[in-house]
């Protein structure tokens, strides 16, 4: 056992070259780092059911035994950590000074091509340079930003938990992981007895080249790059929290002294429609911090407005969205809620939104191995967040929104347009007793902080 340290973690996220450091601290006699352990779709590696005799499903209720099995082993034993791993195990980590923190990190934007173009061709790992694929990926801003956002917001938590616990960190990048002298300063920190005579050669890197040479779009990407702000000028430091500000959803009337905060899940597309219709011009969006603070100033007496929807129509949504999206990411997910939620996707409409709704209700209590997604966040939890950049003065309930957009549209001296709802019937169908009081369990705090009532009675 190490006299430093009883276990080790590695923080980092997909395509920063954590399968390769890991492989250099397995080569070390008195080291043994089990992969992702907390990964909602497997245990340690790739279709990993279980480890130290706790399969999916034990780990799934209680997390922290398989922890202690881990920090219990003989020797130096470890793991890889990301963002969207268990969060139910992040302050133990971060809490512990006897589990070492290793930080990997990389160039976002490299992370990013390495990613899209890993997701495009299907090839994750690489061992013979001969069975290498190759692909070009397309660059999306809102995807890089979305990115961006999640590294960082990420990295910020553990710096500033380290911080204030009084811990240390071992602080490695990408292009550092190739180097000897480096992995055994790593070894020295995490309290090994053994070093490293060679960087083990068993990963090859994927995608060499320059970045531009590996997209379809690199004009657009040179474009988008430009808006950002790397060094974050405009950000207080430390202000941001962990569910942190959307700046670039906000839009801003093109003509009016309006300003909506969309919230995702809600309706985005009837209050752009709205604000279209008001003063003849879509909205402004995807402003920066930097942008937003100019529009604030100069636009004087301008009223911010956010629509919240019914927690049981926006609930119905993201399930709606749950059972049509396509793709790895979406059938994995399907995947998870069948198998270890009980949610009965296969069944009867009401029987399955019913499941979800409950599912709903472990993952926002953190009773869930996934990580809470925003469009089925509490609305309350996105407001505050929101409001570390600019708070809500108007707060409309969607089945009270033609009324209260009528009275802003005064104040901007305009005739106000018609606030398309969405169909009502398909809910109206399927909603029973049961599924309202699941949908009041789940978003209690929403139909407290709103004031919603029930479906049938709003």
């Amino acid at each position: 056992m190490s006299a430093r340290f009883d276990a080790f973690v590695m923080f980092a996220e997909m395509r920063t070259g954590s399968n390769h450091l890991e492989e250099s601290l397995n080569t070390l006699s008195d080291v043994t780092s089990h992969g992702e352990v907390f990964n909602p779709s497997f245990i340690g590696t790739h279709n990993g059911r279980e480890l130290f005799g706790i399969d999916i499903a034990a780990r799934e209720r209680d997390p922290l035994p398989l922890l202690d099995r881990i920090v219990d082993q003989p020797g130096l034993t470890g793991l890889r950590f990301f963002h969207d791993h268990d969060p139910r195990v992040l302050d133990r980590l971060l809490d512990d000074p006897r589990i070492g923190k290793v930080v990997l990190t990389r160039n976002p934007l490299d992370s990013y091509v390495s990613l899209a173009i890993a997701s495009q061709t299907g090839q994750w790992r690489l061992t013979n340079p001969k069975m290498a694929k190759s692909a070009k990926a397309t660059f999306v801003g809102s995807d890089f930003d979305a990115l961006i956002v999640r590294q960082r917001q990420f990295r910020d938590r553990i710096q500033r938990h380290l911080q204030l616990s009084g811990q240390g960190a071992f602080w490695i990048g990408y292009d550092d992981i190739g180097d000897l002298d480096v992995l055994n300063g790593l070894a020295a920190f995490l309290g090994s007895g053994d070093r490293l005579t060679e960087v083990p050669g068993k990963l090859k890197r994927q995608n060499p080249g320059e970045v531009e040479d590996k997209l379809e779009n690199p004009d657009q990407m040179r474009a988008h790059l430009a808006t950002l702000d790397p060094f974050l000028l405009s950000r207080s430091v430390n202000a941001e929290p962990v569910r942190g500000p959307a700046i670039p959803t906000l839009m801003a009337a093109a003509d009016s002294p309006l300003l909506a905060l969309p919230l995702p899940g809600g309706p985005d597309d009837a209050v752009r429609d709205w604000l279209t219709a008001l003063d003849g011009v879509a909205p402004t969006e995807g402003m920066t911090q930097k942008q937003l603070r100019p529009w604030m100033r100069k636009t004087k007496n301008f009223v911010s407005f956010a629509v919240v929807r019914h927690p049981l129509a926006r609930a119905h949504d993201a399930f709606r969205t749950l059972l049509s999206a396509k793709g790895p990411q979406a059938n994995n997910l399907r995947r998870i809620l069948t198998n270890q939620h009980a949610v009965d996707l296969d069944g009867s409409g009401s029987d399955a939104f019913l499941g979800f709704l409950k599912f709903l209700k472990a993952n926002l209590n953190g009773q869930s191995s996934l990580p809470v997604a925003r469009e089925w966040a509490s609305q309350s939890a996105l407001l505050a967040g929101q409001a570390q950049t600019v708070l809500a003065q108007r707060i409309i309930r969607e089945g009270e929104a033609q009324r209260e957009l009528d009275r802003l549209a005064e104040l901007a001296e305009k005739p106000s347009p018609v606030f398309a709802l969405p169909d009502r019937d398909l809910l109206t169908d399927i909603s029973t007793e049961e599924i309202e009081d699941a949908c009041v369990d789940a978003y209690r705090r929403d139909f407290l902080a709103f004031g919603f009532k029930r479906w049938k009675n709003a």
